[in-house]
C-alpha cells in the first residue's frame, strides 16, 4: 500500500480485485514401456485473497488518495505429472483502527482492534486438471476446466476515530488548546475559525493510567447536514465513550453556544446525548470570563447528569480537576461497551441466493443470469468437444435447459450467460 500522506484524510473509495485461479492442465503421462499411461494433468492454484488488515501505525486514509486499485496474484496453471499450479499470494491492505468497510449493499466489517483482519474479496478456486474425468469408459479425457475469476467490488473506506474522551464545541473555543494541555499532543493552534481541519488525538495519563482524548474540529449551526464539513467531523465523536463541551467563556454568549452544539449533536444522532457529559468552561485566566462562571452553573443547575469545570488551557488552572472527572466517569464505563461490534463479513459467492438463476426473454433469445450458471460456463473448456459436452452436462443438472424450454427457447436462438453468447441447438 501505499505510504501515509501527511494530510488527514479520513474517506476514501478503493477497488478490488481478488486473483483468479489458475487453468487445469490437459495432459498424458508418457514414459518408456508404460503402457496406456493415462491422463496426468494437474489442477490449477487459488489466486490470491485481499484482505484489510486494522493498524495503530496509520492514523488518515490518505495513502489511497493516488493508490485505489488493488489486485491479488493469480493462481498458476497446472502442468503435466499431476503437478498443481501455485497458489497466489494474498494482498493485504493496511488502514487505521476504526475503518468501517462497506460496499453498495451495506456494511461489512468495522475494525476496531490493532490487528483485525478481514477478507474483502475472494479468490478464484483453480480449476480441475484432465486426471479428474478418466472414467472406465473414457480413458484419455481431453477436457479440463478452467479457474474461476476472482472477486471484484468497490469499497468504501470510512474512518471513525477510536478515542476515550470527545472534545466538541464551536470554533476557537480552546479545544486544542486544552487537548496540548492535558496530554502529549501538539495540535496546530491558531485565533481564527477552523484551524483545525481534522482530528486531534492525544493521550491523557491520570494516575499511570492512558486515555485517548479526541478533539473534534470546530462545528458551526448546520453541522450536521454537512455545513463546515461538520457531518463528516461528528462521525469522529460517536465512538468517544464521553463528551466533553468546551465553552468559550470569551464569548457574549456561551450558554447559546452550548445549546447550539448540543442540537447539533441530537441531529446527527440522538444516541450522543445519552453519553455521560461534562463542560468546559474554558479561558478563566481572561478578568471578564472568570465571572461568568458562577452565572453558567447556575444555568447548568437543572440537569443533574451535568458537570461543570472552571479551566484555562493557557494557565493550565483546573486542567487536574478536569483530568480526575474524566478518570471517574471512565472508570464507571467498561471499554468494551463503546466497541462497536463486528458484523460477519458477507461474501458474494457464499449467500443462498447465489445458488440460484434467473432467466429472461430478449428479442434476440434469453439472457440467463446467477453466479450458479455463470460459474459453469467461465471454467468450462469450451476448446474441446469434450469440453462443450461437459458444459452441457453441467447446465442440464442445474436444471437450466427445462426452464429455457418452459420459456419456449427455439433452434438458433442466442442464450446469453454472463459474458458468453451459446446458441441453442
Amino acid at each position: 500500500m501505499a505510504g501515509e500522506e501527511s494530510s488527514f484524510i479520513d474517506e476514501a473509495r478503493i477497488y478490488v480485485r481478488a486473483g483468479n485461479g489458475g487453468d487445469g492442465a490437459m495432459s498424458f503421462r508418457r514414459e518408456k514401456f508404460v503402457a496406456y499411461g493415462g491422463p496426468d494433468g494437474g489442477d490449477g492454484g487459488r489466486g490470491g485473497d485481499i484482505l484489510v488488515r486494522a493498524t495503530h501505525n496509520l492514523n488518515t486514509l490518505g495513502g489511497f488518495r493516488h493508490t485505489m486499485h488493488f489486485r491479488a496474484d493469480q493462481g498458476g496453471s497446472g502442468a503435466g505429472a499431476k503437478k498443481h499450479g501455485k497458489r497466489g499470494a494474498d494482498l493485504t491492505i493496511d488502514v487505521p483502527v476504526g475503518t468501517v468497510i462497506s460496499d453498495e449493499h451495506g456494511v461489512l466489517a468495522d475494525l476496531t482492534k490493532d490487528g483485525q483482519v478481514v477478507p474483502v474479496a475472494r479468490a478464484g478456486k483453480g480449476g480441475l486438471g484432465n486426471v479428474h474425468f478418466a472414467t472406465s469408459t473414457n480413458r484419455a479425457p481431453r477436457m479440463r476446466r478452467k479457474g474461476e475469476p476472482g472477486e471484484e467490488r468497490w469499497l468504501t473506506l470510512e474512518l471513525k476515530s477510536l478515542g476515550d474522551v470527545g472534545f466538541v464545541g464551536e470554533p476557537n473555543a480552546g479545544k486544542s488548546s486544552l487537548l496540548a494541555a492535558m496530554s502529549a499532543a501538539k495540535p496546530e493552534i491558531a485565533p481564527y475559525p477552523f484551524t483545525t481541519i481534522a482530528p486531534n488525538l492525544g493521550v491523557a495519563v491520570v494516575a499511570d493510567v492512558p486515555m485517548v482524548v479526541v478533539d473534534i474540529p470546530g462545528l458551526i449551526r448546520g453541522a450536521h447536514t454537512g455545513v463546515g464539513l461538520g457531518d463528516r467531523f461528528l462521525r469522529h465523536v460517536e465512538r468517544a465513550r464521553i463528551l466533553v463541551h468546551v465553552l468559550d467563556l470569551a464569548e457574549a454568549d456561551p450558554m447559546a453556544s452550548y445549546t447550539m452544539i448540543r442540537d447539533e449533536l441530537r441531529e446527527f444522532d440522538p444516541l450522543l446525548l445519552e453519553k455521560p457529559r461534562l463542560v468546559a468552561l474554558n479561558k478563566i485566566d481572561l478578568p471578564e470570563a472568570r465571572d461568568k462562571v458562577e452565572a453558567l452553573r447556575r444555568s447548568f443547575a437543572d440537569d443533574e447528569e451535568l458537570r461543570t469545570y472552571a479551566v484555562s488551557a493557557l494557565t493550565g488552572e483546573g486542567v487536574t480537576e478536569l483530568l480526575a472527572a474524566i478518570r471517574l466517569h471512565l472508570d464507571e464505563i467498561p471499554a468494551e461497551e463503546a466497541v462497536v461490534e463486528e458484523p460477519t463479513v458477507r461474501s458474494y459467492r457464499l449467500r443462498p441466493e447465489d445458488a440460484g438463476f434467473t432467466v429472461e426473454k430478449t428479442p434476440e433469445g434469453f439472457t440467463v443470469r446467477g453466479w450458479a450458471v455463470e460459474r459453469v460456463v467461465l471454467t468450462a473448456d469450451l476448446e474441446t468437444d469434450e469440453g462443450i459436452a461437459d458444459l452441457q452436462k453441467r447446465l442440464e443438472r442445474l436444471g437450466l435447459f427445462k426452464d429455457l424450454e418452459r420459456g419456449g427457447v427455439k433452434p438458433g436462438d442466442m442464450v446469453q450467460i454472463g459474458t458468453f453468447e451459446l446458441e441453442w441447438t
